[in-house]
């Protein structure tokens, strides 16, 4: 039977925030903002283990006790100059050390999507378990999208019909996932590679919760978010 296996690729610097220290580490409702979802991936029992995917040179990560997810938590330090490159050689150095088959389910999720929901998580691996291709989470397209020019004004407005925006965790089995990632470059997402190989990735409907924390004020909604949900 096939298993399941999380990783996340965490190996940049998150410049946009604006913080010599990597995003993955800032804090977050009183731990580093990477604890989370490693939780979230961490306590989901389908789940056989969680890789993190860090940079060589990364001394960040041995500040903090992650002792909590010793029983399923994998480091390696084997990170790329980008995510594509980063979630490749974790793959290539999680079957070269014997833990993942060619038919196992590999869900690829943010470092900096700490909101993700066990909901939202057993939910992807439910509707796609027994899926061909595999696919995502992602949220239909709710805003009315401007195209700019180059002076910043309005070039035209874009359709939203059949728009979804992209989100993670992303789950392919680990053979198609390392043939989608070792074929393509220049990609913002895992499921843009596997389309590169005119296959069709399944969209699976999810919440705005699950976003993408990239500017500053984005930590206080995602503390806004975890603080309410550990209150219930």
């Amino acid at each position: 039977m096939s298993k399941f296996f999380a990783l996340i690729p965490a190996a940049g610097s998150g410049s946009r925030m604006g913080n010599e220290l990597p995003k993955q580490y800032l804090s977050l409702a009183n731990q580093p903002m990477i604890y989370h979802a490693l939780k979230t991936l961490c306590q989901t029992p389908e789940i056989a283990r969680v890789f993190i995917v860090l940079a060589p040179s990364d001394h960040d990560w041995h500040q903090y006790d992650w002792s909590e997810f010793a029983e399923k938590l994998i480091v390696l330090n084997c990170g790329g100059a980008t995510r594509a490159e980063s979630v490749l050689n974790g793959l290539v150095v999680a079957q070269g050390e014997c833990i993942v088959d060619a038919n196992d389910w590999i869900l690829v999720h943010d470092a900096a999507r700490p909101c993700l929901s066990s909901s939202q998580l057993e939910k992807l691996i439910n509707e796609l378990a027994d899926d061909e291709v595999g696919g995502l989470l992602a949220i239909p397209v709710a805003d009315t999208l401007k195209r700019s020019n180059a002076d910043t004004r309005i070039q035209q407005t874009e359709s939203r019909e059949n728009l979804w925006q992209a989100q993670t965790p992303q789950m392919f089995r680990y053979e198609l996932l390392s043939k989608a990632l070792t074929n393509t470059i220049n990609i913002t997402d895992d499921a843009s590679a596997v389309e590169a190989l005119g296959l069709q990735p399944k969209l699976v409907h999810s919440d705005a919760y699950n976003f993408k924390v990239t500017y500053p004020q984005d930590l206080a909604l995602a503390e806004l978010i975890l603080k309410h949900r550990n209150a219930q």
